[in-house]
């Protein structure tokens, strides 16, 4: 019977269960079947795999740590074979197979004792130690016929020998196990490893952190005087300061507590990095310093797992002029660097110029949320114009945030895209994302995001999400060549809308305006971003950007293959941002042979795209029945009986597609009208309000339900059982509206 090497319960072995979690085991067994599932293990990654990462646990053991485990992508993970990991055994199976789990505990101090799992018991790491040099010296003092070969002499000296040794040990080997476990507490009030060398310790010496051993101190130490102290460092200056105890000054942008430290993030006016600071595990250190606290900070700066890391040693929150001073400077350097100082537009483009100032504005935001480490959240429409949009601000944004944050996996924290469905930002798509961001406040101490809504969200049928975030003080950006409604611009920061300065958006996309902000964002990326707004242009792209995507490398071919192919990847798997196919569909490198790689890639995925168009255009044309009011021609599709509602090509780019087509040789009004089980949606060849038509169904079909969502471009949606009386409807209004 033994105690607990935490709480010091009785218990058999040296940990009661309840604690098992808290301690690491290195591992000295030599089957799986030898581990115990739950318990965290000291391993050594052995290699990479699609699926996950493999660790070896001990000299004869492998388990996979599978991707799903982990708390960030497998490709932002910074280990290499050979590092010293620590992860959960999670079980082990009959076939021998171990599944491990993450750990978000990465160090040895970050636990709260440390023991050796044998196989059959554990033990502690001097009691193996002790037990190892009992048996050499049993070894060393018997002959091959176990006599003993040791004089009086040797005897005498090797005890001579041993008591100086042992006090050589009492003074540097108990002290150096005091600075180990200066991070542990015992619970049951016995006194850890540094009050024991503070108390046995007859010259008042004292461990600490950064001292391997201690010598007694003497007058002349302590009539020393105090070290002077340290002079300010920004944080873009320590990359070469690795083992230097450095002062910084900032505001603290994240504070997250994890089962080890507390980790807090600090920036000032040139970066951010990750400060460590350590009370005991899992326990809050510095409890009074918050978000937004302006503070000083002195630490060692270290590389952990490949990332700059300050391990803290003082933090002190700064108030009155010190505090309003560090304000100051770190508002002035912002101010200096969000705004951009080169305004040029990618090209000569009437409805983007009339937004140039919203343009720079937006590019404004965007950068001064990089500076200030808030997330950045895009949400864009699952279309080829918003998927394309949305890479143009990624492209941009991605470089500024490693350039920024001392974390190699920051793009990953600090930057999310995710498609939208449909072009409305609804409370569906709003109540998403707010519990997301105070998800990651509250968990991990994020600052909440800023949130881009490109190629979506400028009709009124947004406000109401729109609402929602600006209750939890989150700024707002709408980027869309839509028709916009004036409701938008009191519910969002800024608004990039052409339509309203009452400006012609029809040869307008949104990529060509997100492109615009972009370029703003960061003109080292300008150069990959020009042809761009090319690649989102179905038809009457304007010829200022056709010559932008030429002068790029980018012919008729290419630019038509990347749509295509965006516009089919952008269907499956709509909800995920795909970042790396999508970066490979649309943008090349130095690298020559990468670029035609990417460009095999674009045409072999648009050559699907288009078998699979052609089969379904085929299908619909049989299909189209052609009416003509008031001189007005109308070519209506049942697309509940005649597409395929779960395959590509999605209705809305099928009913373009088939338009597109149609209305060849038509000089006349023409419309395709695509009527569904609950949705009606409507492509001419002339000016169409939508808006204005749902208000006419709805005068013709009163018990119908109507309602337009989308605003001026938008569909009209009505109940199932008035589908006749509002397609009847609708044709009526046609004729009279486009006559």
């Amino acid at each position: 019977m033994g105690n607990c090497i935490i709480c010091g319960t009785p218990v058999d072995g040296e940990i009661c269960k309840s604690h098992e979690e808290d301690a690491v085991f290195e591992f000295r067994g030599s089957s799986a079947s030898e581990l115990t599932p739950e318990r965290y293990y000291r391993g050594t990654v052995d290699g990479y795999a699609d699926f996950g990462v493999f660790v070896d646990i001990g000299d004869h053991v492998t388990g996979l740590l599978h991707r799903s485990e982990l708390d960030q992508r497998l490709e932002s993970l910074d280990w290499e074979p050979g590092d010293d990991v620590y992860v959960q055994v999670l079980s082990v199976r009959d076939n021998g197979n171990v599944d491990l789990g993450w750990s978000i505990r990465q160090r040895e101090r970050e636990f709260r004792g440390k023991l050796i799992d044998t196989g059959d018991d554990e033990v502690l790491p001097e009691d193996l130690e002790d037990d190892r040099s009992e048996s050499t010296d049993d070894h060393q003092s018997t002959n091959d016929g176990g006599s003993t070969v040791a004089s009086d002499e040797d005897a005498a000296a090797a005890a001579a020998a041993n008591e100086s040794a042992d006090e050589t040990d009492v003074e540097a080997g108990d002290l150096q196990t005091a600075v180990d476990d200066s991070g542990a507490s015992d619970e049951s009030g016995a006194p850890n490893a540094t009050e024991a060398v503070a108390a046995g310790s007859a010259s008042g010496s004292v461990a600490t952190e950064s001292a391997a051993a201690s010598t007694p101190a003497t007058d002349d130490a302590a009539d020393a005087e105090p070290e002077p102290a340290l002079n300010r460092t920004t944080i873009d200056a320590i990359d070469d300061q690795v083992g230097t105890v450095v002062r910084l000054e900032g505001e603290i942008t994240g504070v997250r507590q994890t089962s080890g430290p507390t980790v807090f993030e600090l920036r000032d006016e040139t970066a951010t990095v990750e400060c460590a600071a350590f009370e005991e595990a899992g326990v809050r250190a510095y409890p009074d310093v918050e978000i937004d606290d302006v503070v000083a900070l002195e630490g060692e700066v270290e590389r952990h797992h490949g990332d700059l890391q300050v391990e803290t040693e003082t933090l002190e929150i700064l108030d009155g002029e010190d505090g309003e001073t560090i304000r100051e400077r770190l508002e002035d350097a912002i101010e200096s660097e969000a705004r951009p100082t080169n305004v040029s537009l990618l090209a000569d483009h009437d409805a983007v110029s009339t937004v140039e100032d919203d343009l720079v504005d937006a590019a404004t935001a965007i950068r001064r949320a990089v500076m200030e480490a808030r997330p950045i959240v895009v949400r864009h429409g699952a279309t080829a114009d918003g998927y394309v949009a949305g890479a143009a601000i990624e492209r941009a944004v991605l470089p500024l945030i490693r350039e920024k944050h001392t974390r190699k996996d920051a793009e990953y924290h600090y930057f999310e895209r995710r498609p939208l469905d449909g072009r409305v930002y609804d409370m569906d798509a709003a109540t998403n994302d707010v519990t997301s961001m105070l998800e990651a406040r509250d968990r991990h101490g994020e600052q909440l995001p800023l949130v881009l809504l490109v190629d979506a969200g400028s009709t009124e049928e947004s406000v109401d999400g729109y609402d929602l975030l600006s209750l939890y003080d989150a700024e707002t950006i709408v980027i869309d060549d839509s028709r916009a409604d004036d409701e938008i611009t009191g519910a969002v920061s800024i608004t990039v809308a052409p339509s309203l300065a009452g400006v012609d958006v029809a040869d307008l996309t949104s990529t060509a305006l997100a492109a615009n902000v972009a370029a703003h964002v960061n003109d080292d990326v300008r150069d990959d971003l020009v042809h761009l707004p090319a690649v989102s242009y179905w038809e009457d792209t304007p010829e200022a950007y056709v010559d932008l995507a030429s002068e790029a490398g980018y012919d008729e071919t290419g630019v038509s293959e990347r749509r295509e192919a965006v516009a089919l990847e952008a269907y499956y798997q709509s909800y995920k941002d795909k970042r790396e196919l999508v970066i490979d569909l649309l943008f090349g490198d130095e690298d020559a042979m990468e670029t035609e790689r990417n460009g095999d890639l674009a045409a072999h995925v648009s050559e699907q795209f288009r078998a699979k168009l052609e089969t379904e255009l085929e299908t619909a044309r049989e299909n189209l029945t052609t009416e003509t009011v008031d001189g007005v021609t109308v070519a209506v599709l049942d697309t509940d009986a005649f597409t395929h509602r779960y395959n590509f090509p999605t209705t809305t780019l099928l009913l373009d597609a088939l338009h597109r087509r149609q209305r060849e040789g038509h000089d006349e009004p023409f419309v395709t009208l695509g009527v569904g089980d609950d949705e009606l949606h409507v492509r001419a060849n002339a000016a169409l309000n939508v808006r204005d038509l749902g208000d006419e169904i709805a005068a013709a079909a009163p018990n119908a339900g109507i309602s337009v969502v989308g605003g001026q471009d938008g569909h009209v949606e009505f109940l199932p059982g008035e589908r006749d009386a509002v397609r009847d409807a609708a044709l009526e209004a046609l004729g009279e509206t486009l006559a």
